[in-house]
């Protein structure tokens, strides 16, 4: 049965709906006769006309400590970078996640291709915090300083994050899975004091050994490092990259110093808590910097209301330590959730591996990105006929656009009383614009409405606000999450650039998005040239650079193209050297350097040989117009030739998409 767009499928129960997060906010805002909300939608209108007594609010709501009172919420409402929220706070992010300590509770369900499922209670969780972030203040980690962390979804990793920060210092991850020179792209922007790496993984039951990646990622920081940190994970007799990297269980031998006794280094609201990095679509990926109180407000935010979760509840999401989503799972800690973390093949050893863990574990959230929806599909997997999902109340879908068929695998193969949610945001926000609520019905392919204090609408090219059209999304009014700066980036050219040149006074974050009449939304894809392909995002010159570090390779353009049920299609066209032909050997090699200095996931499907690369006047490959001829725009719509110093090319183009039947857009 066909799936039509925007068609009712749930609808929460009173109870389901009373008992929610957001319910009890309206509740404690009509206690305390702050304002009086009749549902969601009031409550959101009142959250982003009333900006500062919003967020002042949930300051409140969520008891936030702090040493010293803020001054104001925020310094201005202009929306530009640079903006001052809770001047004058001091306080720790990881504090209002271990706090939440209590003996005998899981805080942590986790399992990877080779570890068997164990659990982690908040006590030994919040112990071993205490252990390392001790030794790494013995060892000379101060306030500010870098550490980096190569290692994948598991505890450890968590335990290193929440030290770190814990001490005051500023932590950035990269998974193992990443090319050499992507961890190094990454890595070499922030000069890192310390260093905590693996050496090597299991995916799918293949072993991948990156000692030798390591070793030469190590060699490259040499200049910053004081301290590498390794843990045996692949192979248990691993020595670590060099004489002076000392081995994890040695840094955990100490004495917990109890939570009475340790302190957790307050900071001021504008300290930088961690770097994220963007797809580096233009050059480098931007090292994205969040703050302590910017990362606390928008999270506690997130994943109280908008993912529902509170003491009761176990958050299962798929996710990598390469993805914001890494970073989020963490923060849902907030809520004295516990969460589920997996490291591995999410269809092996048997393709329902995940729904098997979210019987054992007594998930009540569950997420993954769309293309996990393929991969159930296409192993004909029916969740509800297999395990025992009792206990799962909602799921997430994120990554990339969701389709309705994407809602409707769910209720028919998972769960009929299910609250099936999606939302889209990105790394630069810490957040979603638009995403679930609890309380509101769900219709098929719809997200169901602009987050708490996110001011989202959909502009046209001239700045008027559409609705039921697709536009360019927008947000009015600034909120915490957003970065406090770029590194390496002086007067933030690269920031303004990136996000308020367009619509002056305005955030356009890069996304097609549609919004209907009741408040519900669709994302329609990237409006920028950044690949999104199985809810990883990556950069375009990522691929660039390693494609055209070839002899073979002259040039390359790359897009991918988002087709119908949720699937993708990502050519990339080559400028070959003099004299080479495209060969299955050269594609081979291509397909190698790819899969090395980027990942698994960013090979394209298609590789076309042309004569050159459409260029701009001012020298800026034309992906993005590309992108939209090959999406069906028409050509006056997408690009003026007047613009292009080889405006030729754009025929080739033409030609290809007249006469192509390598994909299908209906």
């Amino acid at each position: 049965m066909s799936t039509k767009e925007g068609q009712l499928l749930w609808e929460p129960s009173e109870k389901f709906a009373a008992d929610s997060q957001v319910s009890r906010f309206i509740s404690w805002l009509r206690e305390r006769e702050i304002i009086d909300c009749a549902n969601y939608g009031a409550l959101w209108q009142w959250s982003v006309s009333e900006t500062e007594a919003f967020w002042a609010s949930l300051w409140e709501y969520f008891e936030v400590q702090s040493d010293t009172p803020y001054s104001c919420v925020v310094d201005s409402l202009e929306m530009k970078p640079g903006n001052q929220w809770f001047p004058g706070a001091r306080l720790n992010l990881a504090e209002h996640i271990l706090r939440n300590e209590q003996p005998g509770k899981t805080a942590l369900h986790h399992m990877s291709e080779t570890r068997m499922l164990t659990e982690m209670d908040w006590s030994e969780l919040a112990g071993k915090v205490r252990i390392l972030a001790t030794r790494m203040r013995a060892m000379g980690i101060q306030p500010g300083d870098a550490v980096c962390c190569l290692m994948p979804n598991i505890p450890e990793t968590v335990i290193a994050m929440l030290a770190t920060i814990s001490v005051g210092a500023v932590w950035s991850n990269a998974a193992p899975e990443f090319g050499r020179q992507t961890v190094l792209d990454r890595f070499t922007q922030i000069n890192p004091k310390w260093l905590f790496v693996v050496d090597g993984y299991q995916f799918g039951g293949k072993a991948f050994d990156r000692s030798e990646d390591v070793y030469a990622i190590v060699e490259a920081l040499e200049g910053s490092l004081e301290q590498v940190v390794y843990l045996p994970y692949l192979n248990q007799s691993y020595s670590g990259p060099n004489l002076d990297s000392v081995q994890w269980a040695e840094l955990l031998t100490g004495e917990d110093p109890g939570n009475d006794s340790f302190l957790f280094e307050r900071v001021a609201h504008n300290h930088p808590l961690w770097v994220l990095f963007s797809s580096g679509t233009t050059g480098l990926p931007k090292a994205i910097v969040h703050s302590h109180v910017g990362a606390l407000m928008g999270l506690m935010k997130l994943n109280t209301f908008h993912f529902n979760l509170g003491v009761d509840d176990t958050s299962f999401f798929y996710t990598t330590t390469g993805w914001v989503m890494f970073n989020v799972q963490v923060t849902m800690l907030f809520c004295g959730a516990g969460i589920v973390l997996y490291d591995g093949n999410p269809v092996w050893p048997e393709p329902g591996i995940l729904w098997k863990m979210a019987e054992e574990t007594g998930a009540t959230s569950f997420g993954a990105s769309p293309s996990y929806v393929q991969l159930m599909e296409q192993n004909n997997i029916t969740p509800c006929d297999q395990y025992n999902l009792t206990k799962l109340h909602g799921t997430v879908c994120s990554g990339s656009p969701t389709t309705p068929e994407n809602f409707a695998w769910f209720y028919e193969n998972v769960k009929k009383d299910l609250w099936v949610t999606s939302l889209s945001g990105g790394t630069e926000v810490l957040s979603a614009f638009v995403g679930g609520v609890p309380t509101e019905p769900v219709r098929a392919g719809e997200i169901q409405s602009r987050l708490l204090g996110m001011d989202v609408a959909a502009w046209d090219e001239n700045g008027e606000e559409l609705i039921d059209e697709v536009g360019e999304l927008v947000c009015k009014t600034p909120f915490p999450s957003m970065p406090i700066y770029f590194l390496n980036d002086e007067n933030n050219v690269r920031y303004q650039d990136a996000y308020f040149n367009d619509y002056p006074g305005a955030w356009r974050h890069g996304d097609f998005i549609k919004i209907n009449r009741r408040g519900g939304s669709y994302i329609h894809g990237r409006s920028d040239s950044t690949l999104n392909r199985y809810g990883i995002r990556i950069g375009t010159a990522e691929l660039y650079r390693a494609v055209e570090s070839l002899p073979e390779v002259d040039d390359s353009l790359v897009v991918c193209i988002e087709l119908p049920g949720g699937k993708f299609f990502m050519p990339m066209f080559l400028a070959l050297a003099d004299g080479i032909e495209m060969t299955d050997a050269l594609q081979a090699k291509i397909v190698s350097e790819l899969r090395t200095q980027c990942s698994p996931r960013h090979v394209p499907d298609k590789f076309y040989a042309i004569g050159e690369i459409p260029y701009t006047l001012t020298g800026k490959k034309l992906e993005v117009p590309i992108r939209k001829l090959m999406l069906g725009w028409p050509e006056e719509k997408s690009v003026s030739r007047d613009t292009m110093r080889n405006p030729q090319v754009l025929d080739y183009f033409l030609d290809y998409i007249d006469t192509t039947k390598d994909y299908k857009l209906k």
